[in-house]
This record gives C-alpha cells, structure tokens and sequence, in this order.
C-alpha cells in the first residue's frame, strides 16, 4: 500500500521548474558552442577565395545550388565570406562599400560629409543623442583611416576585430532604421503582415533576403549613401541562375573596386538553413 502512495504521489512543482531551467541552459549552452565553433572556423571577413569554394561546400548531386554556382562563376572571379552570425547583410555590405572608397577619392569626400552629418539626422528623427555617439564616433574613426590612407589589408583587420566590426555594423542598422522612418510612408506598402515599419524594424531587421522581390531593409539600406546596390542571392529553389536586384532602380549599383579587373564581388548570401544564431533588429527610436 506504501508503494503505491509513493508511485502516486505527484511529482514536486519545484523539481518541474528545476527540470525547465536546466532545459534551457543546456539550449543555451549548446548555441553558445555552436556560435564559438562557427567563430574559430569563420572569420567575420574572410580574405578572397576562388569561387570554386562554393562547388566543393554543395554535392555534385545537388543540381540546385550546382547551377546557381555555375551562374555566379559566369559572373565573378572571386567571393569574400562572412561569419554567418546574423549581422552578415550589414558587414559584408559595409565592407564592400569601404572597400570601394579606398581608391575613389572623390566618393569619399561625398560619403564622409553624408555621415558627419548623419547622427544629427538621426537625432531629429527621434534617436537618443546618447545612445547613438558612441557608434558613430567609431564609424567616423574608421573613415578617417580611409583618408589616412589605409591599406586593404588594414582594413580587412578593421572589420575582423569584434569591437570596431560591431560598432560599425550596428550604425549601418542605425543609417538603415533612421531611413526606414524618415520614408515609412514608402517602405510600409513593401511590408508583409500590415505591420507598421517600427513593428518590421524589431521583428525583421536582421533578416537576409529570402523572397524574390527586394527587402525594404535593403532599399534603406543603399538609400542613405545615395548610390545603388546590387544584392545576389540563391534561394533553394529551382532555377539556373541566382536571384539579383538593382535598387533603387535609377540608379548604378556601386561595386567594390576590383569588379571592373577581376571581377570580384562580397557576398552575404547564406545558402541552406542559416545556423542557430540570434539575429538582432534594426534599432528603431
């Protein structure tokens, strides 16, 4: 009779929370190495490789990514990989347009009168002064090293130290939030689900380009330096050739340098399922 009270009794509430807790940290944990694995294999820019790296990474008998690598080879010569942490949009992007003002002056000079100017825009479309010095003192910083005459090299160490990397990433989130609200009128009839641009900006901002027409975060993001891009990208679906947009569509899309003697091209495009990372928003005043 004892044994069946013991084998009925229920099981203690305090032992269930106990059980989630460790549930959770051991989630945490495991992301955690995961991110420190990709980290030591990964660098945040990686230097220019032969395209012919991505046919190795996909099986022969994968035809799809197979053909979209053939097309991409027809295109470019050479690929610089990201760490696929979430931030892979922005930094790759950001690298290939300082990369690019490393040997045009004049583009330069126009840039840096842009971004001067740019935390006071932020400020009046209703960012905290405080919140937003830090990140764009940094970014300032690091254009001066380009008028200092910076070599490649130097600035490919620029954006693999954590610090500096990151601070420069989350001011390109900041340029890119600041222009999604100065143009919402625009932007919220390119965004799914009747959300309003602040809810898009919080639940979406990270995300990479996935669908077949462009990602508002990326037409924000171009629009502040005043010239165009011109994104690439191979979803797993059938279809010989990668996906590429222009925009805006009046305008050039700027490439890094040695795409006109070589070509070359930065690439943020993750093919296949992106790992377990925690991909953080646009910041939104």
């Amino acid at each position: 009779m004892a044994d069946d009270v013991r084998q009925q009794a229920p099981k203690s509430p305090a032992k269930e929370v106990i059980g989630e807790v460790n549930h959770d940290e051991a989630i945490l944990a495991q992301e955690k190495e995961i991110e420190r694995e990709i980290a030591e294999r990964i660098p945040l820019i990686d230097n220019k490789k032969d395209l012919s790296v991505l046919q190795k990474e996909y099986s022969l008998e994968d035809d799809i990514y197979q053909q979209k690598v053939k097309d991409l080879r027809s295109k470019y010569s050479h690929i610089r990989k990201t760490r696929p942490d979430g931030n892979c949009f922005f930094r790759a992007f950001s690298f290939a347009y300082l990369e690019s003002l490393l040997s045009d002056k004049q583009e330069y000079v126009r840039f840096k009168k842009l971004a001067e100017h740019s935390k006071e825009a932020l400020v009046s479309l209703g960012f905290q002064r405080f919140t937003i010095e830090d990140f764009h003192d940094t970014f300032m910083e690091v254009l001066k090293r380009i008028e200092d005459n910076i070599t490649l090299d130097d600035l490919l160490k620029v954006f693999n130290d954590q610090g500096y990397s990151d601070y420069i990433v989350v001011y390109m989130r900041l340029l890119t939030s600041g222009q999604l609200q100065k143009e919402a009128a625009f932007f919220s009839s390119l965004i799914e689900g009747e959300r309003t641009v602040q809810e898009f900006c919080k639940q979406e901002g990270g995300a990479d380009v996935q669908g077949e027409r462009p990602h508002p975060r990326d037409l924000a993001h171009a629009e502040p330096r005043g010239r165009g891009a011109h994104p690439v990208h191979g979803p797993r679906r059938r279809g010989k050739g990668v996906n590429a947009h222009d925009f805006p569509e009046d305008r050039e899309p700027r490439h890094p340098p040695a795409l006109q003697a070589g070509p070359t091209t930065t690439s943020s495009t993750r093919a296949g399922p992106p790992p377990p990372s925690r991909h953080p928003p646009t910041p939104c005043p």
